[in-house]
């Protein structure tokens, strides 16, 4: 059994990986289907009998569920122990990508609401996992942030790293073979879990309405939550428009556009991985909240510049700053999260998982509502309010520090 560090120190990024691979291992599963859903929706649509807008508008149900059960099992994180929290998020998720593989309508639609519910699950109980591997306030801010980070660097690498096997057997083998690994990994946290010590004691109070009372009197954690919805409305929005705005404005070929995709991706991959070490190290010279009130600010700087800039390459530049920005402000507010929640880092995290799914929706439904009354000035216009909303309530954050 893993005994918490009692060490302040934080650990070197690899030292922790080694300690942490089973939550990286299972926050990089955890993508797969969802990424096999968009790699190949062309022809799971011809098999399903469907159009591809009909099929792909599916993906919202998972949304939807991702919401409903993150806020309705948000009090129970922290009264199970995480291993056996995480064992049955894996579980589902094997269950919904051998359901996805069926490649019928009804299959594909309990597809998407699985996905949804079994990600809100496994997400904040590997993250909360990782953090409890450490006693430090800095180290757990840490080993969460690099569970997010190894999470962002799948969602980059994961179209590529499936495409050859794809090759051989096909989308209904990706996911087959994501639900034979899911399942395994369920049975090896399910055992790795037992007998351990949920987070909170039994003898403490159990309500739904107590544990989000105890979340609130957390320091920031309402402001917290809302610029993580906010920022993830922002930011998913605009790239739900991402390509049809480089095709309207720089006719790039698709095949162009996978390389501004991968800018974009990388861009927030490392800054996600270097603001979290940052953040951990003991000579950090600005805060985590003045660090998260300044990524929001050049966010906001940059969504507003991103629609009128007149060159490809400074839109390109934009584009970067865009991904790396909204990374080192989702790396602020994990740590933040971690360090100030204590035992109800699960709780926090679970809440903070499913505003972010919220904002993942708002985000796409609102940026289109603006590019339909106001073309992409409506757009920025829309984005950029978004952003400032979240910048007033990180401002909140940093009253509370």
């Amino acid at each position: 059994m893993t005994t918490v560090t009692p060490s302040t120190e934080v650990p070197g990024d690899l030292r922790m990986a080694r300690r942490l691979w089973p939550f990286l291992l299972a926050s990089t599963v955890s993508l797969i289907p969802f990424t096999v859903f968009g790699m190949y929706l062309v022809p799971i649509a011809q098999t399903a009998g469907g159009s591809v807008a009909e099929i792909g508008g599916l993906r919202g149900l998972g949304g939807l569920a991702a919401l409903a059960v993150g806020v309705s099992l948000a009090p129970l994180m922290d009264r199970v122990a995480r291993e056996l929290v995480a064992a049955g998020g894996l579980a589902l998720l094997g269950i919904s990508a051998a359901l996805g593989a069926v490649g019928n309508v009804f299959a594909l639609a309990a597809f998407c609401l699985l996905i949804g519910a079994s990600t809100s699950i496994l997400a904040p109980s590997i993250g909360a996992a990782a953090a409890d591997r450490f006693r430090s306030p800095a180290a757990a801010g840490r080993a969460a942030t690099l569970v997010s980070a190894t999470t962002s660097a799948m969602a980059m690498l994961a179209a590529p790293v499936l495409a050859v096997p794809g090759l051989i057997w096909g989308w209904r083998g990706n996911l087959l073979a994501a639900s034979v690994v899911s399942l395994a990994l369920s049975a090896a946290f399910f055992w790795r879990g037992r007998g351990r010590k949920p987070p909170r004691s039994k003898n403490e109070r159990v309500s739904y309405l107590a544990t989000y009372r105890d979340l609130a009197l957390v320091p920031g954690a309402l402001p917290l939550l809302a610029v993580a919805m906010l920022r993830t409305a922002a930011f998913m929005g605009y790239l739900a428009y991402l390509a049809a705005f480089y095709d309207d404005k720089f006719d790039l070929a698709p095949g162009w556009f996978a390389l501004v995709w991968s800018l974009s991706g990388a861009s927030f991959f490392l800054g996600n991985l270097f603001a979290g070490r940052y953040l951990a190290t003991d000579r950090a010279w600005i805060s985590p909240e003045k660090l998260l009130l300044s990524g929001i600010t050049v966010a906001l700087v940059a969504v507003a510049a991103f629609y009128f800039s007149p060159t490809l390459p400074l839109t390109l530049l934009l584009t970067a700053l865009m991904g790396a920005s909204h990374a080192t402000v989702a790396a602020c507010v994990t740590t933040l999260l971690v360090r100030r929640s204590g035992d109800l880092r699960g709780s926090a995290l679970s809440v903070n998982a499913a505003g972010m799914s919220l904002g993942t929706f708002l985000g796409a439904a609102i940026g289109g509502l603006g590019l339909g009354l106001g073309g992409y000035p409506g757009t920025a216009l829309t984005f950029a309010a978004i952003t400032l909303i979240a910048m007033l309530c990180a401002l909140r954050v940093r009253s509370a520090e």
